[in-house]
This record gives structure tokens, C-alpha cells and sequence, in this order.
């Protein structure tokens, strides 16, 4: 009998009971962000969240920084009166838009097909929002709640850098965090195959915010005349450059460590040159993580002019930048460069990057957990090229990583389907998520 056999024979409830249904239920509850105020808000998901706590006996704290945009926290744990140190186990409500022409099933049905839980939010992030109230609902009814006091934390508007969520608590409500010294989120603990080896990765850094606002002004005019002052022009010769820059490959400790087991895999050595060469032995997970080598600007939003004949005064455009932890200097003085005269940059959201050391005892326990429902795995972490709520929480000096297990077919290109068409899970990685995550809740 496996460590992991005599493990669940000692258990008496299931961490999975619940977590495909919890996982449907929240995806049918439509809570699109459009970054703006439009939209439904998370009001009903955050009460559906609150009712499915309560049912067990765990009373949450209800955040709203505007009508509708709705957080909520709540105490959990904490058997051993002498553990201080909380840990903070926190999932966004939000998701992103989805036009349901583009989808095989209707985004917010969270039907189930082909072994899979389908739905805007089924990857990002209302899977591990499930699992986490799978697992908290299953230990509190057989009253084994941890030794370690747990602050779980549900949030509202994460898509839209979370100012209305995360930040609001950390700025107004920090008193609710109150001994949080680690935190654990979203997008780590997936898996990748490679060279037939499942490569579990855990979220250790993610590269700084800059989504920036760029303006041109010039010299309105008729179209049909000669105009060297011409905001449009100024405007999309900035765009070009900087969408076209090619940046420099630079290694932080994260991806050091990452490059260098996935080297020791292909039989040769990790180096800034053969970077690119390895990120592609994770097939489509490269997609993220050919991001997270270098910094990234990508030009996203293009806005002038009311007529073809009229020559306008102002043209804007939005940028997508990427900083990787430690080159914040070099990203902005380069885009300085690129953007050159004439274009007035200004910060939508401006948040700084960050890197955890992967190392005591949180890394371990997570290794563990996995170890014992993958015994053959690799555990390593990663740089994410996104941004979550962990940016706002770090502020209060705890240390954070990404863990929301999932084991994931070698052909599913899992990173394709954040805020992508036809988003979906598989029902069996939800479990093992659940039943993973539970034991990391033993060791911590």
C-alpha cells in the first residue's frame, strides 16, 4: 500500500464530493467584467459563495467598493491555538467577456462534454474557486479543519487589475489579513508534458503591469491639404516601433531554476541563448512562458478622427506592457525611446512585478501534495506573464505563489484557453486538484 492508499483510507470525506457541480454552478452565474461599469458585477456570486460557507458554519465578511462589485473574506481553521501565521487561500469572482457565437456550447452553461466542465471561468479562475470550497466544505463538516489559521478571501474585478476587489481590501480593510505572512492563488500547480515527463508549475514570480494610455496631439486639417503635424502619424509610427521591438532576453532566479530542469530533461544546459530553444519543449504552454524571458509590449486598442476628409487633433492608442522583476528600469527607459517626441504616455494601471524565493516550508507542501497523486511528476516553479491579486496582497509583506493543481492531457493547449473561445476543464483534473490540494492543506 502507497503512503497515498493508507492516506485516503484514513480520511472521512471526500475533497472532490463537490467540486465539478460547484465549478457548473459558478460558471452559470454570469459575472463578465468589461473592465468599465458595465456588466452584472459579482453580487451573486459572492452571495452564492457566502451561502455555500455558511451551510457549514463559516461566516464571511461582505466587501462592496461599489454597487455590485463584491469581495468577501472570511476566518477559517486555526485548531492549534499556537499557529499565528495565517495563511491567506484566495480566488477572483470575475471573468472575462465571452460572445457565445464564437462558442461550440453557450459560455455560461457549464455543461459538461467529453469529460470536460465547459464555461467562461471554467480555467479562470471558478475551477480553483471550486476546488477551494470543495475542499473547505468537506473538511469542516468532518471537522478537520487545519492546525494553521486560514483567511479565504473571494474577490471581485481581478480581470481589471483589481482595484475594485483586491486593492480595496488591502487599502481599506487590512485588518481582515490581519497575520497572513504567505498566499496562495491562481495559475500555478498545472501541468505540462515534457519529453514525456508531466512537469507540474508553480507560480513563484509574475512580470510588472504597465497598461498604458498614449496620445498623440497635432494640427487638425483638411485631409486633402499638406499636414506635417499630424497626430495620427506621430501617434501609429510610436505604435509601430514599440509593437515591433524585439526585447532581450533576460533570466530571473524563477526561470533559471525552471530552464534548468527542463535542460536536464532534453541532456544540455540552460542558458540565456538556448532559452527560446527550451521554452518550446512545453509545446503550447510557450505561449506563456515565451513571455516571461523577456519584457512585452503589445499594442491593443487604436482610437482617431470622426471623417475620412478631416485630418483630427488628437489620436490615442493602449498598450499592453510587461516588466520581468528587477528590469523595471530598462522597460521604461526603452519605451521612452520608442515612443518618442510628441507622445504623452499615461498609466491605466501600473503595478510592480514580484518574485517569491521558491524555497520553505509552503514550497514543500505543495511538492508533497503533488508528489502523492503523481509519484512520477516534476515540480518546478515559473515566471506568469499575466498579472493576479497577488500583486495587491503582497503589499502587506507576505509571501506569494500560484498553486491550483490541475494534471492535464499532453494534448490539451491549457494556456490557449485563458480568456479564450471554448474554455474548459477537465472533470478529472478538477478532482485531482481537490484531493491535492486537501493534502497540501495537512502540511501546511
Amino acid at each position: 500500500m502507497t503512503s497515498s492508499e493508507a492516506s485516503d483510507q484514513q480520511r472521512s470525506y471526500d475533497p472532490a464530493a463537490e467540486v465539478v457541480e460547484l465549478c457548473r454552478d459558478l460558471i452559470r452565474i454570469d459575472t463578465s467584467n468589461y473592465g468599465d461599469a458595465e456588466g452584472p458585477g459579482e453580487r451573486k456570486a459572492a452571495e452564492h459563495v457566502a451561502t455555500l460557507l455558511d451551510e457549514v458554519g463559516i461566516t464571511c465578511e461582505v466587501i462592496e467598493s461599489e454597487p455590485g462589485r463584491t469581495s468577501l473574506v472570511a476566518r477559517w481553521g486555526g485548531a492549534d491555538p499556537s499557529r499565528t501565521d495565517a495563511l491567506l487561500l484566495h480566488g477572483h469572482l470575475d471573468v472575462v467577456p465571452a460572445a457565445a457565437e464564437d462558442w461550440q456550447v453557450h459560455p455560461f452553461s457549464g455543461e459538461v462534454q467529453d469529460g470536460y466542465v465547459w464555461g467562461r471561468g471554467a480555467v479562470d479562475m471558478k475551477d480553483f474557486d471550486a476546488m477551494l470550497l470543495s475542499v473547505v466544505r468537506a473538511r469542516q463538516r468532518a471537522e478537520q479543519v487545519p492546525d494553521r489559521p486560514v483567511v479565504l478571501c473571494f474577490t471581485a474585478d481581478e480581470e481589471a487589475g483589481g482595484h475594485k476587489g483586491a486593492q480595496v481590501i488591502v487599502d481599506e480593510h487590512a485588518h481582515l489579513l490581519e497575520g497572513v505572512t504567505e498566499a496562495v492563488g491562481e495559475v500555478g500547480g498545472f501541468s505540462a508534458t515534457v519529453r514525456g515527463r508531466r512537469v507540474y508549475l508553480i507560480e513563484a514570480a509574475e512580470k510588472g503591469m504597465a497598461w498604458m494610455k498614449l496620445t498623440a496631439r497635432g494640427r487638425a486639417g483638411h485631409g486633402s491639404m499638406i499636414n506635417t503635424d499630424n497626430a495620427v502619424t506621430r501617434l501609429t509610427g510610436a505604435v509601430a516601433r514599440i509593437g515591433a521591438h524585439q526585447w532581450p532576453v533576460r533570466l530571473t532566479p524563477t526561470m533559471e531554476v525552471l530552464l534548468a530542469t527542463v535542460a536536464d530533461l532534453a541532456g544540455t544546459e540552460a542558458t540565456p541563448e538556448n532559452a527560446p530553444a527550451l521554452i518550446e519543449e512545453f509545446g503550447g504552454a510557450a505561449r506563456m512562458l515565451g513571455a516571461v524571458i523577456s519584457n512585452t509590449t503589445n499594442p491593443t486598442m487604436l482610437s482617431a478622427g470622426y471623417k475620412v476628409n478631416v485630418i483630427p487633433t488628437e489620436a490615442t492608442a493602449y498598450v499592453d506592457g510587461r516588466f520581468l522583476p528587477g528590469f523595471e528600469d530598462e522597460f521604461f527607459a526603452t519605451l521612452a525611446e520608442l515612443t518618442g517626441e510628441g507622445v504623452e504616455i499615461e498609466h491605466v494601471s501600473h503595478q510592480q512585478p514580484w518574485e517569491t524565493p521558491y524555497d520553505g516550508d509552503l514550497v514543500a507542501a505543495m511538492t508533497r501534495s503533488l508528489l502523492a497523486e503523481d509519484d512520477e511528476a516534476i515540480v518546478a516553479p515559473y515566471l506568469m506573464s499575466g498579472g493576479t491579486d497577488a500583486k495587491h496582497f503582497r503589499r502587506l509583506g507576505m509571501r506569494s505563489y500560484g498553486f491550483a493543481p490541475l494534471r492535464l492531457p499532453a494534448d490539451l493547449d491549457f494556456t490557449a484557453l485563458f480568456h479564450g473561445v471554448d474554455e474548459r476543464v477537465p472533470v478529472d483534473a478538477l478532482e485531482f486538484g481537490a484531493r491535492v490540494f486537501d493534502r497540501f492543506l495537512d502540511q501546511v
